[in-house]
């Protein structure tokens, strides 16, 4: 399906395509509301089929969008439409792990314990929120281009089958970073992604993992039953304390590996400052430790009963052995000489008995010699015959060799295919240890069943099986395949090819979604209607509107009416009522300054009265009047006649958005504003 240009959710702009893996595709996508770029991470059609795991897929994906820290790549949103389910995370400008890793080889040490350092404290929070990631590997760590690690798929495999490895020997997941009890199909805990992140320190540091064979099942029996080389002999810049990290956080117990992130944290930042010294407690279980029988309470209350039954010495017999004491005391009071040499004496046996004991073990211990190269060079130089490798390990002492064949494309018939163990230069071993050598069998063609796709997994692992063919099964969701079907194969049906290639076979583990029936959330208030909705694995979008004739904050309509049944993770947009804000406006004006009014001064004229006598007359002149008119918007507030010289004139108005004031003064606006209600009330003084 192009996915290029569509529209997620009426949000998501898809650009272009940035990833693919087993489970999922990544786009680059555009965020319309929020006007940044987002990486969506898209299941393919085949994981969609199974209900129960999109459920887990949409709890776990949830439960790590809670998840808030700097070295975590951040979860945005979980989406569902038109059966496409999808992730939503923060855009990261960069390259994984493993990229650098293979561009760049080996890193140097303290790059490796500062990535380290980032990536444990991610693990701190996450396992302090009870959130396991399973599958910490290079692949799942980004660089940014400002050196910071960001792991990303928190939680998810969880999501993906518990199964380690299937019945037909081979692997589900990352098999060369699982821990023992992972690969055993066992319970996991924080412990495992702390050998995870043990594993994933020793590539950073050797450019190599510790364990590595042609199948997953081979890599997972290393896992659970190998002691990995010390990464010091693969890399001789490595400081002591940071090899003594490595090795601690890779034990084959967890219970001897570091308990928690924390702890490991502690470590990591110490070897920063001291990176030659031996600060970390490596704990051992020795297995040559003799066994010893520790008493019970009971036994111990028994041996005091028998004590207090035991038949008690007699005042004779006591009083000879004090008579015995006393004469050895005194004799070695007058012989001075006697009491030294008998301590002396003492000592000479005891050294020569500790020297026999060493000298025992010593001519108890086997042989040791260096592990011979019988596979030669990088380029195959070197490379030994079946026989002459035998003849070579013989010549120096091996007797336990064990010899495997397989068919390989590269090798030619007879030659070491691989040792383990592995040359490491003078690292010297035991000859009594075993060695694996697998053999070539030669190049051999093959043509593939034409009809697999279809077909239940039992009966195509069968024909596989009898052409001796490897294969590895992918499991992914289909909404329109069953369980057990095959989906997909690679190399395609009918095809030519080696023995030795592997074979992916995708099959189907069904739906991934469950029937969930709508209620109608309509005069609900937005906080119950969003409760509701999400208990239900429903995803809400809430938008506004705003309706006189409904109460304020209560859903007045729904996109998906209620007593409708939809899939699990369904989108659903619900329309909330807002009535604006409302607020007071108080208009004060002053007329006689708005007017620059000046009142008319006093007239006094003289006259003469009837009697001849001379009268001064004042005339006060009669003060102008002006017609005010205040209005807000399409509402007239005021209109009324006021003296020229009245000083204040109030009036207020109680409405809502943002409106235009005018103070008109005999039909001429003498001052104009905007006013925004939603800012709260406000006074608007005019002069």
């Amino acid at each position: 399906m192009n996915l290029i240009g569509k529209m997620l959710n009426n949000r998501y702009e898809v650009l272009e395509k940035v990833g693919n893996g087993g489970m999922a595709t990544v786009y680059k996508a555009k965020c319309h509301i929020l006007n940044r770029y987002v990486a969506i991470k898209i299941l393919k059609d085949e994981f969609t089929t199974d209900s129960e795991f999109i459920k887990k897929f949409n709890t776990e994906a949830q439960s790590a969008a809670g998840l808030n820290h700097p070295n975590i790549v951040s979860v945005f949103d979980v989406c569902n439409e038109d059966n496409l389910y999808y992730i939503v995370m923060e855009l990261i400008q960069g390259k994984t792990l493993k990229e650098i890793i293979i561009e760049d080889g080996r890193l140097s040490w303290k790059w490796s314990v500062n990535i380290a350092i980032q990536i444990a404290s991610a693990l701190e929070t996450a396992h302090k929120n009870n959130i396991i990631h399973r599958d910490i590997k290079p692949h799942n760590i980004i660089i940014t281009e400002d050196g910071i690690a960001k792991v990303t798929d928190f939680g998810i495999a969880k999501a993906v089958s518990n199964s380690t490895i299937t019945a037909f020997g081979t692997t589900i997941g990352s098999v060369h970073y699982f821990s023992p009890e992972h690969a055993r199909g066992g319970y996991t805990d924080a412990k495992s992604d702390l050998y995870s992140l043990g594993i994933v320190m020793y590539e950073m540091l050797t450019g190599r993992v510790p364990f590595d064979a042609d199948t997953p099942v081979s890599v997972a029996l290393k896992q659970v039953q190998e002691e990995p080389v010390d990464p010091m002999r693969y890399n001789d810049s490595i400081p002591v304390s940071v090899n003594r990290i490595i090795l601690k956080a890779m034990q084959k117990d967890p219970n001897l590996r570091y308990q928690n992130a924390s702890e490991m944290l502690r470590d990591l930042s110490l070897a920063l400052k001291k990176p030659n010294e031996d600060f970390v407690v490596l704990a051992t279980r020795s297995d040559d430790s003799p066994t010893q029988k520790i008493p019970t309470i009971y036994e111990l209350e028994m041996e005091k009963n028998n004590d207090r039954k035991a038949p008690k010495v007699s005042n004779n017999e006591e009083s000879t052995t004090k008579k015995k004491e006393n004469k050895i005391k005194a004799f070695y009071t007058k012989h001075k000489w006697a009491e030294i040499a008998t301590v002396i004496l003492v000592a000479i046996i005891l050294f020569v008995l500790a020297m026999y004991g060493t000298i025992a073990t010593l001519t108890d211990r086997p042989d040791q010699v260096s592990m011979p190269n019988l596979i030669g060079d990088a380029e195959g130089i070197g490379r030994l015959k079946r026989d002459d490798a035998i003849k070579q390990l013989e010549d120096l002492g091996f007797e336990n060799i064990s010899i495997e064949e397989e068919y390989s494309d590269t090798i030619e018939e007879g030659y070491v295919i691989s040792q383990s163990p592995e040359y490491v230069g003078e690292f010297r071993i035991n000859v009594d240890d075993e060695i694996k050598l697998v053999v070539s069998k030669g190049q051999k063609i093959v043509t593939l069943p034409n009809k697999m796709v279809g077909k239940t997994i039992e009966d195509v692992t069968k024909e596989l099986d009898k052409l001796e063919l490897k294969y590895e099964i992918i499991e992914e969701n289909s909404e329109k395949v069953e369980a057990e079907i095959v989906l997909a194969v690679n190399p395609e049906e009918g095809e030519e090819i080696t023995a030795a290639t592997v074979i992916q076979i995708t099959k189907s583990i069904g739906s991934a979604f469950k029937d969930v029936p709508v209620p109608s959330v309509i005069n609900s208030e937005e906080s119950v209607a969003v409760k509701t909705l999400s208990d239900l694995g429903l995803i809400v979008n809430v938008v506004y509107e705003e309706n006189a004739s409904k109460s304020d904050g209560v859903v007045i309509s729904q996109s998906i009416s209620g007593g409708k049944t939809v899939k699990e993770g369904e989108n659903i947009e619900v329309v909330v009522n807002k009535q604006p804000t409302k607020s007071t406006l108080t208009v004060k004006v002053n007329l006689k300054s708005l007017m620059n009014y000046t009142e008319p001064e006093s007239i006094t004229q003289n006259t003469i009265d009837e009697f001849g006598n001379t009268v001064a007359t004042t005339t006060t002149p009669e003060i102008e009047k002006a017609t005010v008119v205040i209005e807000v918007g399409d509402d007239t507030i005021l209109s009324d006649s006021y003296p020229m010289n009245k000083s204040e004139i109030t009036k207020t108005w109680t409405t809502a958005g943002v409106k235009i004031l005018k103070v008109k003064v005999n039909g001429v606006t003498k001052y104009e504003q905007t006013v925004d209600f939603n800012k709260g009330d406000q006074t608007v003084t005019v002069k």
